[in-house]
């Protein structure tokens, strides 16, 4: 019954063999030609037919010029990958033979492998309407790529020049953004595979992906990300948002076969930080695993990975602004090492002080200096003391190179990274002051004292008016509290002479002050994507709430005349109305420059009254 229901094998072959075919062809005998076309094109053709016929063709590649380019095309479309192993062993052999013979066929079996890098697409039709089309959950996945990735490797081994026809392929064929979740993470990871037997290629391709990551990024603001979390959290895990919707025209909405995504608690809310949220746990995972041999740190292969990680960062983050998360490979690869974190701040410090460097990647080096001198734990009070010394000593003789001059005027155009160190430092002592302090008060404020943040706050660039409010009013707290500088003066004459903005809009006219001149933001605000942030937390250097104690420490005399109201607001972290801050103008970056309250981790702009 099995031998009469089973049809029967095609092993039927015309035309001779394989060279006479081809020999035929080029004298203009075509007929046997488009046979053989046919018959490896047809999609029922049996396993022991494609061993056959790649037997035949690997005897016979010395024939297949580019004249031939019609029929390796076909040869490339076969369905090797989901067939028995002795087809696979022999396409992998085919193929090794075809690239070393004809040269000429190198691209194409370079995109037929790397098509191959993303989980097959499977469209199901009803009544000639496509009503599906989503990831295959095929099961062998894993292994199919593992086979990709031999082929890749059997055609490095005989084509040595492999790898500069290889990267403008793997730049073209990577997903667009709005693909699916699951193809951009098998993409990425089969990227990432590519850099470890092909090194001369990894500094590109961790370009190509970080630049891809950025994309995603910048197309996710922080605001947004909070918001679409709100939004979920409020109409409950259960219901979509029609925003995410729209987002996720192409997205397969519950996917079992996911490596990365886990409990539906773990989603982010919204699809495009969703993305990036695997996509960095993909590479935090992949710096981790190159720079750890046998679970101990290989030194070598994490300062070679540092260097074309510091590449990266130069060529495509410091001239990105507000980016929220992908700077964040930085901060993990330096808490392996404090020799590492100590290279990325001189990194950063050659970048602020040499003036042939533009303004802008001066202030941004600034900005990153103190970001991560505030937010780095595994980064010791010693550390932070040698970078506060170096960058104050700068500001010092800055002041005395421009504080009598023509240009002494507060003017961010001319004196931007200036502004910028000493909004670093400002920051800095803000969250590390209680550790600079700590064990021996004395020793502490006597070294705090020989900063001469006085000459800093006093000289007649002004820098307290042109740094951002939240930090300049935390700043004057800790100063007045351990007597090292009084900023209050000084911060309600900066107040008086802000100049109000009438911004025209469709609701009317609005008033705005801008209170962040510098248009500048803090690179390592609290990480916000739920799953790499597992990563990031434990090195993470959080900001600790004021308690009421703490407040009534900084809290000094109230003016006469402070409305038993506003003390109620200050002692809630609260900013009064009258304190001359109205807002920040629109192209300042909001939800970078000043973390929004649902942010936990960040100072809010805590205002601490004017002394009488």
């Amino acid at each position: 019954d099995e031998f009469l229901s089973s049809p029967p094998r095609k092993t039927v072959r015309f035309g001779g063999t394989l060279t006479d075919i081809l020999l035929k062809y080029e004298k203009g005998e075509t007929t046997d030609f488009e046979l053989l076309k046919h018959q490896l094109s047809d999609p029922d053709i049996k396993d022991a037919q494609i061993i056959n016929w790649l037997h035949e063709f690997r005897a016979s590649v010395a024939y297949l010029t580019k004249e031939f380019e019609q029929l390796v095309s076909i040869l490339l479309k076969l369905p090797w990958l989901r067939r028995s192993r002795e087809v696979v062993e022999e396409y992998l052999g085919f193929l090794g033979n075809l690239v070393s013979a004809q040269t000429v066929h190198l691209r194409p079996c370079l995109r037929m492998i790397v098509s191959q890098f993303v989980p097959p697409r499977i469209t199901i039709r009803e009544d000639d309407v496509d009503i599906s089309d989503s990831d295959d959950d095929d099961e062998n996945l894993s292994e199919n790529f593992n086979t990709c990735h031999r082929a890749l490797q059997t055609v490095a081994r005989y084509v040595p020049s492999t790898p500069q026809f290889l990267m403008p392929i793997l730049v073209e064929n990577f997903p667009f953004i709005n693909k699916s979740e699951r193809t951009l993470e098998c993409y990425v990871h089969n990227l990432l595979r590519v850099t470890v037997y092909l090194p001369s290629l990894r500094l590109q391709i961790l370009e190509l992906i970080i630049e891809k990551l950025l994309k995603l990024d910048v197309s996710t603001p922080q605001q947004d990300i909070e918001d679409a979390e709100e939004t979920a959290n409020n109409s409950g895990s259960e219901e979509k948002s029609t925003e995410e919707g729209l987002f996720d025209m192409e997205e397969d909405e519950e996917r079992k076969g996911d490596k990365v995504v886990s409990s539906s608690s773990e989603r982010m809310a919204h699809p495009l930080a969703e993305r990036l949220d695997i996509l960095m746990t993909i590479l935090f995972s992949y710096v981790k695993d190159v720079c750890h041999v046998n679970g101990k740190l290989d030194t070598n292969n994490t300062k070679d990975l540092y260097r074309d990680l510091v590449s990266v960062f130069d060529k495509l983050i410091l001239p990105t602004h507000a980016s929220c998360h992908v700077q964040y490979f930085m901060f993990y690869i330096c808490s392996f090492k404090l020799g590492l974190a100590e290279a990325f701040l001189d990194h950063l410090w050659k970048k602020l002080h040499d003036p042939n460097n533009p303004s802008v990647i001066r202030q941004t080096a600034g900005s990153y200096i103190g970001s991560f001198l505030a937010r780095a734990k595994f980064i010791p009070v010693v550390t932070v003391k040698a970078c506060l010394d170096l960058l104050v000593n700068w500001m010092h003789k800055y002041i005395d190179n421009q504080d009598t001059g023509a240009n002494a005027y507060c003017d961010v155009a001319l004196h931007g990274p200036f502004y910028s160190t000493c909004q670093a430092v400002f920051y800095t002592l803000i969250f590390r002051h209680k550790q600079l302090l700590d064990g021996n008060l004395r020793k502490g404020l006597s070294y705090l004292q020989s900063l001469n943040f006085e000459r800093i706050v006093m000289c007649q660039l002004n820098p307290l008016k042109i740094c951002i409010p939240s930090v300049v009013n935390l700043f004057a707290a800790i100063t007045r509290k351990y007597q090292l500088v009084f900023c209050y003066t000084i911060i309600e004459r900066n107040n008086r002479q802000f100049i109000p903005v009438v911004r025209s809009g469709t609701g009317g006219d609005l008033v705005q002050t801008c209170t962040n001149p510098l248009d500048s933001f803090f690179p390592f605000d609290p990480y916000m994507l739920k799953r790499s942030k597992k990563t990031i937390d434990p090195y993470y250097q959080f900001w600790e709430e004021l308690s009421a104690e703490d407040l009534e420490n900084l809290k000094k005399p109230i003016k006469r005349g402070t409305s038993e109201d506003e003390d109620d607001d200050f002692l809630k972290g609260e900013t009064p109305q009258n304190d001359g801050v109205v807002g920040i103008a629109p192209n300042s970056y909001e939800s970078n420059t000043r973390s929004p309250v649902s942010s936990i981790g960040s100072p809010p702009d805590c205002y601490v009254p004017y002394p009488q």
